[in-house]
């Protein structure tokens, strides 16, 4: 290993506390978490210690300038008990993304991918056995500098921490057609997954669930006409057997699962269309009585079926889920690959190093 990774052990673990059949999405952590800091143009420090609040400066630039970046990973257990990641080094180049965007240093790969390891190794037992569950991981970034003032920080933290989840749609959403309110625009920060872009989609959201949906359809700045993603993950529609998405313009984020997804259509013989998608074009589709399926992907939801659409006047039902094709058979191949009923061809699937190799 590249990097010296010193490790703190909790006193006295908290896993014989948690009901592995009934796990509340992001609510639940476990023992530890692993930290590295930033400070004169290098990353130091690298370490686990045991999960628990920190303190942070009231003038720590994060709190007024906005400079935070995360990401969201799973971790599952194969069939033979063996900790898995799926597609680790990608999160860590989204990661980076992230931060060049938010002018923010680059976290080597390796310090991600070690610390990572090195983390889910030591609390490995948290990792739900069931398949469909999961171990939540969340990586972030975020300024630490003791400063009021219009600049980049010098000096950050990041840190990952991780949890068991369930799923975390249990049923089929509902969605609604933005118009009024806007995630990102071309230019803007829609590709980073930076606190900001959340923050500013919670009261939409929030508006959302009062009149009975579960998320938000996110449309275009300009007229409100062309579909871009999800509040909380990419979209896909099946029309007349091929599947149409949103093709990413500055303004959508690259999902991983996004990218999982496409792949696993085109080796299947999907025809898959990455464009601008006009809801004029779903709608008609739905009229037709060719709009089979609509669906999300995303990490923590995976892929996730839509139940309704409303868009202004309309709302429009899909079919049930017995009835579709495409959007089930990529569930199961994803959850398959991650416990190793399904042979993964492409090496997404990675073992999870013993902490005796990083320890």
């Amino acid at each position: 290993m590249k990097y010296n990774i010193n490790i703190t052990k909790t006193k006295e673990s908290r896993l014989n506390e948690v009901d592995f059949e009934n796990i509340p999405f992001g609510r639940v952590f476990s023992d530890h978490m692993f930290v590295a800091d930033y400070e004169d143009g290098e990353w130091i420090n690298p370490r686990i210690v045991p999960f628990e609040p920190f303190t942070i400066h009231p003038a720590s630039m994060v709190l007024h300038y906005g400079q935070s970046i995360f990401e969201g990973m799973k971790a599952s257990k194969n069939l033979d008990g063996q900790p898995m990641f799926f597609r680790p080094e990608m999160h860590a180049k989204r990661l980076n993304a992230s931060a060049s965007r938010m002018c923010m240093p680059d976290l080597p790969e390796e310090l991600f991918l070690e610390g990572l390891h090195a983390l889910v190794g030591l609390d490995q037992g948290w990792i739900p056995p069931q398949e469909g569950s999961a171990l939540y991981i969340r990586p972030f970034m975020f300024a630490t500098d003791e400063f009021i003032g219009v600049r980049p920080s010098s000096k950050y933290r990041f840190i990952i921490f991780t949890g068991p989840v369930g799923p975390y749609y249990s049923r089929p959403v509902r969605l609604v057609a933005e118009q009024t309110y806007v995630r990102a625009v071309a230019g803007g920060t829609g590709e980073a997954k930076t606190s900001g872009n959340y923050a500013a989609s919670l009261l939409p959201a929030k508006i959302a669930q009062e009149k009975g949906y579960d998320q938000v359809m996110w449309m275009d700045s300009r007229e409100f006409k062309y579909v871009q993603e999800v509040g909380t993950m990419n979209i896909f529609f099946v029309i007349n057997g091929k599947v149409v998405t949103p093709a990413t313009d500055g303004a959508i984020l690259k999902g991983i699962t996004r990218d999982t997804v496409l792949t696993l259509l085109k080796e299947k013989g999907f025809e898959v269309i990455e464009k601008p998608v006009h809801i004029d074009e779903i709608l008609a589709a739905h009229d037709r009585g060719e709009l089979e399926e609509i669906f999300g992907t995303g990490t923590a939801a995976v892929v996730s079926h839509v139940a309704e659409l409303a868009y202004g006047d309309r709302v429009i039902t899909l079919p049930p889920i017995e009835d579709r094709k495409v959007s089930p058979m990529i569930k199961d191949w994803i959850d398959g690959m991650r416990s190793g009923r399904v042979e993964d061809t492409h090496g997404w699937v990675q073992e999870v190093k013993s902490l005796e190799l990083v320890d």
